[in-house]
């Protein structure tokens, strides 16, 4: 199945409807979010001190020359400097502590939405998709706002009071000023529209860059002993080489902002300079005016010709928000339904009852499936790869719904019954099982967070897992390493095997379980098998005929269609029937 870079479960949000998404996320730390920006006003508005000071001193030392100079202008401008600098801390402090607190709760919250969407999901989205989207994406959002958000406030306020000054100083300039500063800061307005092109493209880029690191992580084996290394360096590489381009493309478009800012501030420092000159000569202002005006006109001037770097980094924070609001809003296809009742035990039968299914609508993979299994009883599904085989099984604890037709349990249509309950009454063996890091312990507690030690002694008793673990150092606790890397592929799958077991579920599926493992380590895991399987209803698929000739059902599935059933004598009996071709395919020699 094709992999897709897009949500396509998530339609495009409206504008605001993206703010109100996140908002409950903000409203804890609203009161400490609300501090943080306050403090950066008096941070901002001390900015003005300094060139509103220069005025007496310049009038009064440097031009009247008086021996009454304000002693107290160099003393308050220390301390001023010092209060901004506390306040700089407090804030620097509260916005990371609130970019921090929120961060961790989108992130929490993306993570269990991801932990409750359903197989589909996963089936059209790679790792590096998830990745990106599910952690990398918050990081860009809530950081890199909440910090920009502090640098702007700051620099507003700033930019308020030092205008003031300006205005204080000499109106005549200020107007020459202001206008400057508009102009300056016109192009703003299509920075965003600019960028969210090369924005989007680049998020997904880095989705495919993490997916390749994954697969390499994964398929480092495949890769040496195929020698894919070039080939895997040549997707690696052309994946790098856009992301270049497209960083280039960014600049492009982005970094015009400052050097444009810096001749346009120069035209209106020179503009002030050349009437400055003129107001002093004809006395409209004093020297002290003029010095005060000019040092607040570069303190106002400096932090706008770089505000278009900090412009852009808020706007891909924007971006980021809106991204993580489309998968906030994403609802899970699979849930339970409000009346959906307790699954408390199996006692009659499951039934699948004219079910159809298809992973795309338009295309179905199971059709007209009509198959009844009692309680307690074996059955056994068979038949040519992509028949359809672990598809079937997969509806049962609804990794997937039916796209018509019903399953039921003892008469109870399983999406009326709670998800939490059916999959409490099912445990499944795959064929290649998926292993926790941690020990063997913390995975065989997955079965029963609960059990006791009685209980996990008698799990790895029936797995055949008993010896194998008295034999480590460490015994229940060793590490197994990542995905079970430390443990051979018959120790796996008994692993596995013993936290099904100890889940003690009622049903049990195991999908081709063995096929995976050679004759030695089969033989050991299929007696293991054999002890999950009594007194349990029990789902086979397998490949190897000789491990299903006692289920008291054997079923074949061609092309999604059941053609045949009954039990192994039953089949072998049929003339032309398409087990014994099967079975006389395997076993000719």
């Amino acid at each position: 199945m094709s992999k897709s870079t897009k949500l396509k479960e998530a339609p495009k949000l409206p504008f605001m409807d993206h703010y109100k998404i996140m908002w409950p996320f903000v409203k804890p730390y609203i009161f400490r979010a609300f501090l943080a920006v306050a403090l950066c006003i008096p941070i901002g508005a001390l900015d003005a001190v300094v060139a509103l000071a220069l005025k007496p001193y310049m009038d009064v030392v440097l031009v009247d020359k008086s021996d009454q100079s304000p002693a107290y202008i160099p003393l308050l401008i220390i301390a001023f400097t010092i209060v901004q600098g506390s306040f700089n801390y407090a804030a620097t402090y509260l916005n990371a502590w609130v970019g921090g607190k929120i961060t961790t709760d989108v992130k929490r919250a993306l993570f269990k939405k991801l932990l409750f969407l359903e197989s589909a999901f996963y089936d059209k989205h790679d790792s590096g998709h998830i990745i990106q989207r599910f952690s990398a994406d918050v990081d860009a959002a809530c950081n890199g706002l909440i910090d920009n958000i502090r640098l702007f406030v700051s620099r507003i306020f700033s930019s308020l009071s030092l205008v003031g000054v300006l205005i204080y100083n000499s109106w005549q300039l200020s107007i020459i000023a202001i206008l400057v500063l508009v102009f300056a800061l016109m192009p703003l307005a299509r920075l965003r529209r600019m960028i969210k092109g090369v924005i989007l493209k680049t998020v997904k880029e880095n989705s495919t860059i993490l997916t390749n690191y994954n697969e390499t992580y994964h398929g480092n084996k495949t890769i040496a002993s195929y020698n894919l290394q070039e080939q895997v360096y040549g997707k690696y590489n052309t994946v790098i080489t856009k992301l270049f381009k497209l960083s280039i493309k960014m600049v492009q478009r982005t970094a015009w902002m400052t050097p444009m800012l810096h001749i346009v501030a120069s035209v209106g420092i020179g503009g002030v300079i050349g009437y400055g000159s003129y107001l002093i000569v004809n006395g409209t202002i004093t020297s002290g005016n003029f010095v005060s005006f000019i040092t607040a006109l570069i303190l106002l001037y400096n932090p706008i010709k770089n505000i278009g770097k900090n412009f852009s980094a808020v706007q891909v924070s924007f971006l980021a928000i809106e991204r993580i609001a489309e998968i906030l809003d994403i609802k899970p296809q699979i849930t339970s339904s409000p009346q959906a009742k307790e699954l408390k035990k199996v006692t009659k039968e499951i039934c699948f009852s004219e079910v159809n299914f298809g992973y795309n609508p338009e295309t179905l993979v199971l059709k007209d499936i009509n198959l009844k299994v009692k309680a307690g009883t074996t059955t056994a599904i068979v038949g040519n790869s992509g028949g359809g085989k672990s598809t079937i099984v997969s509806l049962l604890p609804r990794f997937y719904d039916v796209t018509s037709g019903t399953i039921s349990i003892d008469g109870q249509d399983i999406r009326s019954l709670t998800l939490e309950s059916l999959r409490s009454n099912i445990a499944v063996v795959f064929q290649d099982n998926f292993l926790f890091s941690g020990s063997i312990r913390d995975n065989i507690l997955m079965g029963k967070p609960d059990a006791t030690e009685a209980e996990i002694d008698r799990a790895l008793e029936m797995a055949y897992l008993k010896d194998f673990v008295e034999g480590l150092d460490e015994g229940l606790d060793t590490d197994i390493g990542e995905r079970g890397s430390l443990l051979s592929g018959g120790q796996r799958q008994r692993l596995a095997i013993a936290r099904a077991f100890i889940k003690n579920a009622p049903i049990v599926i195991l999908d081709e379980a063995t096929s995976a493992l050679d004759n030695k380590s089969e033989a050991v895991v299929q007696k293991a098998i054999d002890n999950l399987m009594q007194d349990r209803t029990v789902f086979v698929i397998a490949h190897r005929l000789s491990t299903i000739q006692h289920a008291d059902n054997i079923v074949v599935i061609n092309d999604g269609q059941i053609i045949e059933q009954g039990n192994h004598q039953q089949l072998l009996d049929k003339e032309n029937g398409a087990y014994r071709s099967l079975y006389n395919a395997q076993f000719k020699s």
